[in-house]
Formats: C-alpha cells, structure tokens, sequence
C-alpha cells in the first residue's frame, strides 16, 4: 500500500468529478500531478501540486481551483483538513489512525513492502563495471560496482525486468600489453629471471597466470617468436582475470547474469552489420573534421575518415567509425554492442561508466537513438572518483597489484556490507571519502553502523520481549493484530509516517536512477528510531515494553518491528546484510 498513490488516485477522482461538472475541460497535463510529503511537517502530511498544474490549462487560477477541489478532498474519510497555501498548493492532514493502520501493512507485506509495479516487467539493461580484464578490480572500479548493483536491485523492486550485463574489453591494445606481460611470468615460472619493461603490468597478480600457462603449456612457447604465442596468451590471459574479476566481484555480492565479448562482436560480424544498417540510413559519409578543440593547426593532420553522422542526434560533432589502417574504432565496436542490446529487446538501458569518460556520453546516446529510430533511451551515470583515507591520510598502493589499492584489499579490511552502504552515501557523480577508520567507527558518525546498530537493538527489544512480556506473540502475523491506535506518542506517529514513504521512495528512486536515496532515506529511519528510544529514557512511559499494559506493548513492538522490516528492506536494495547483534 502506498499512501501517495492512493491519494493521488483521490486526487484524480476529483479532477474527473470537476471534469463531469463541466468546471474543467480540455487537454489536461495529468501525468504531472504529484503528492508527496510537504517540506515543513508542520503545514500538514501530504501537499499536492493539482491546482498548480491543472490552473492555467483549464483556464482558472490555480488558487480559485483549488477551492473547487477542497470540499472535494474533505469528503474523504481518512482527511481531517485541506488547506490552501500560497498561490494554490494544497495541503491535507489525515486522521491518525490512516497512519497507525499502516504497521499492520508492514507486517503484513514483510520485506516486500515497498515492492512496486510501475516497472510493469519492462526489460532494463543495466551494464556496470565493465573493467578492462587486465588485472584485479581497485577501488574506484568498486564504488562504479556497488552502484550498478544497487541500481538494478532497486529497478527489481519497482517492478522492472532487469539484465545485469558485464562488457569485457578483450579486443584492444591493453590485451597485447596483457599477454606480453602474461609471457614474460610464464618464462618466470619456468626458472628464468625476469626484468619487467616499462609499459607492462608489473603487478603480483600475474605470477599465478604465469604460473598456471606454464602447468598448462610447458616450455613449448619458450624461445617461439610472439606470433605464435600472442592469440593463445591473449585468450589463457583474459580468462585468468575474468576469474580474478569475477572472484572480486562475488567478495562484494556481485553476480552478473550476461557477459558480453567485444572480441566476440568482431568475429561474429555485428560491427560490420552495424555500420552496414547505418549506411542504409543514410547515416555514413565519408569526411574531414574540424580540429579537436585545444589543437592548433601545427599538431592536427586534416584526413578524410569516414564518419557517423552524430551531430544529427545531439553530439557536438560527427564521429570516427574507422582507423586510418581500416579497423574499426572504439566507438565503432561500442555502436555494435549498443545495437546488440537493442536487437536483444532492451529498449532501456542503463550504463555505468567512470567520471573520466564523460566526453563520450552525447555520441553514445546519439548511436542508440539513431540505431533504434528513436525507440530505445540510454542513461549514462557517471561515478565520480574515490578518495581512499586511513585516519585522514591517504592509502598506499596495494603491493597485489603493483599500482593501486584493490577491491579486495578493501573489502577484506572491513567487510563487504561496510564497503557497500558507504559507496552509497553520496549521489554518484560526487566524489567520496573512504576512510578505513571512520567507517569502522562505532558511532552515529558511521552510517552503516547507525542503520545497523537501529536493526540491531530492535532484534534485541524483540528477543527481551519474549522473556518480559511471554503472554505476547511476537510474530508478524500476530503483532499485526494489535490495537495500533495506542500508538499516539507524536515520535511514534513521525516515525511511522516515515515507514508509509518507503513505496514512494522505492518508485522515484528508481524512475531517477538515484540508489543512494535509498541509504540517505535509511539514515532518516535509523535517526527517528534512536531519537524514539532515547525519548523512552527520560519518560518511562514511552518505553517499548510496559508490563503493566501489554496492549500497549504489543503495539509497540508492532511498530519495532515494522520499522526492522523497513530497514531490512532497504538494506536488501543496497545489498547489505541487516544485522541482529552487533559485536
């Protein structure tokens, strides 16, 4: 049950009863009628903007239409009061009991409160991480991960059909670097010394790949010219670390449903489709381009290529589709893989992307939309950098990797529900602190630990229940029949009001791509329960548990539970573990 939906469909009930009175007629924009919480609590507990939207395309002021509609809304049996403010907002007040009956719901519905379906099963492509396969995952590859991740739990839950999707770089030049340096551990393994050049990958990593090429290949590539190692090295090697990616992954709660292959889209002929579908379209010419901004005319070497038409789609300027040798660029291949999704049925798709590749988002969704007629939409987020902190000084690099600080030497310091919560404590294009110290702090400084520490110490009011008060039955199914109008504590309405905006805050979290609303929104929660149990220090009556009125209690713990529901809830979107006892 999701209050704001419901009174949003009493909203409309009284737009369409105008609409028969003849008060209102025309085409009207209702897709933009909204209710939501007001932004002061003390102007009521629900604020629609109707007469806002609806005034001026009905021809009325939108305050001398909002005066038609509040008798209207008066009439509705859960509302105490409509007011009007401003130049027409208007604001309503509902009885308490609207707001207490909605723990029973909670109980009801269990974890799956806040289960939506404004998705109504689209199929979304959410692709994410996609690290070169080129050594393990670090850091800023993590918080991308968690994201993604997170962002298709979230889409689940508001009733999507989500594909979670890998895109594995193994056709580039990083590869060739790859299996060289792959080779050059495979001599090693097999007693010789080494010396690793300068532009190969250095890391530790590579010792058990060597390793294993050598259990595999013996000494047969050993003096053999590069040629007749480099595709079987190639191949071994991207297969190693995908195993190593794929292990990162798994220690995070990560598990992707489709891999695709960029190698795997050249040899199948899907590039060449591609851009053969794009000719077709008239699309494709074959041109010169301007200088790149920045360059002068002495370091630009005019060249007719031949060129995308992506200024057509809202790029800054036509696009490269083939190297001066013929091969296909970058963003050739990407078009393909793009094309491929969309002849897969996604007609949404989502990626995830570093900060530093913002300069080729416009050209990306002018591809999508010039390959699909317009028919799909891709949304690019951007995740912004990691600062990697220890007590406010920065990180060494990771001696594993040579060069920087691992996913798993992050999540082995502190747990993958630690890492998980914080890479979604800020919006995702703002750069974030990770500091070891403080996100293992236990205070309510800490977040994960604030949230965790409130599901905690409501498993351990729970568990006293059932020793001080054993006349009651704490399971769900029996707390939901308790007398929820004994919960009128103005905390307790507050915190409960919160618990009602969980379903509204899965559905615009997901329609905006915003996961980190979800932690942001459990905060809040942790905040008014903590706030609540501190309330019950000082006054004894507003204790959880009261031996002398189990109605009362059982109430209460009613509401306890509903609101360790919530953040279970919550917790599984961001792919944390809610925990019962903190140690």
């Amino acid at each position: 049950m999701n209050v704001f939906t419901d009174f949003r469909r009493a909203i409309m009930a009284a737009v369409h009863a105008l609409s028969e009175q003849g008060v209102l007629a025309g085409e009207l924009p209702l897709s933009a009628i909204a209710v939501e919480p007001p932004r002061d609590p003390a102007h009521g507990d629900l604020a629609t903007n109707v007469a806002m939207v609806l005034g001026k395309p009905a021809g009325m002021a939108p305050r001398a239409l909002a005066e038609k509609l509040k008798p209207l809304l008066e009439a509705h049996p859960a509302v105490t009061a409509v007011e009007i403010a401003g130049p027409g907002f208007i604001n309503l007040r509902l009885k308490p009991e609207h707001w207490q009956q909605q723990v029973a719901v909670i109980l009801r519905a269990g974890q799956a409160y806040g289960d939506s379906d404004i998705g109504q099963g689209e199929p979304v492509n959410v692709e994410y991480v996609s690290a070169n396969p080129t050594g393990p995952m670090h850091v800023g590859h993590c918080r991308g991960a968690v994201f993604g991740d997170a962002l298709a739990a979230l889409l689940d839950k508001a009733g999507f059909q989500v594909a979670r999707e890998y895109y594995i770089n193994d056709a580039g030049a990083q590869v060739d670097v790859l299996a060289r340096s792959a080779h050059l551990r495979y001599r090693e393994a097999l007693g010789e010394s080494i010396t690793i050049p300068e532009g190969l990958y250095p890391g530790d990593y590579l010792k058990a790949v060597g390793k294993r090429l050598a259990e595999v290949h013996g000494a047969h590539f050993i003096g053999k010219p590069e040629s007749e190692w480099l595709s079987t090295f190639k191949a071994d090697a991207v297969s190693a670390m995908m195993e190593i990616i794929r292990g990162d992954l798994a220690a995070l709660g990560i598990n992707h449903a489709i891999f695709t292959s960029e190698l795997a889209l050249h040899t199948s002929g899907k590039i060449n489709d591609a851009f053969n579908r794009l000719v077709e379209k008239g699309l494709i010419y074959t041109g010169v381009l301007e200088p790149p901004k920045g360059k002068t005319p002495d370091d630009y070497e005019a060249r007719p290529q031949v060129l995308f038409k992506a200024s057509e789609f809202g790029d800054e300027t036509d696009r490269p589709l083939k190297k001066s040798d013929g091969s296909w660029t970058y963003f050739g291949a990407d078009i393909a893989y793009h094309d491929d999704k969309y002849r897969r049925g996604f007609r949404q798709m989502i990626d995830v992307w570093g900060a530093d590749h913002g300069g080729y988002v416009k050209r990306m969704k002018a591809a999508v939309k010039a390959m699909s007629n317009g028919e799909a939409e891709l949304d690019v987020k951007l995740v912004q950098m990691v600062n990697l902190l220890d007590g406010g000084q920065p990180v060494k690099m990771s001696k594993r990797a040579g060069t920087f600080v691992t996913l798993r030497d992050v999540v082995d310091e502190v747990g993958k529900d630690v890492v998980r919560f914080i890479m979604l404590t800020r919006k995702n294009d703002a750069q974030l602190d990770f500091d070891f110290k403080k996100v293992t702090e236990q205070s309510k400084d800490n977040p994960v630990f604030y949230v965790q520490y409130a599901h905690a110490r409501i498993c351990s009011v729970l568990r006293n229940a059932v020793s001080e008060a054993p006349d009651i039955d704490t399971e769900d199914g029996a707390l939901a029949q308790a007398d929820m109008g004994r919960l009128s504590h103005p905390a307790e309405l507050a915190l409960v009001k919160l618990l009602a905006g969980w379903p509204r805050l899965v559905e615009s979290a997901a329609e905006a791509h915003e996961p980190h609303r979800v932690a942001f929104y459990l905060q809040d929660v942790a905040a008014a329960f903590h706030g609540l149990w501190n309330v019950g220090r000082d006054d004894t009556s507003a204790r959880f548990l009261i031996a002398e009125d189990l109605p009362l209690t059982r109430a209460r713990l009613a509401m306890l539970r509903a609101v360790a529901l919530v953040i279970a809830s919550g917790l599984s979107v961001m792919g944390v573990t809610p925990v019962e006892e903190m140690r």
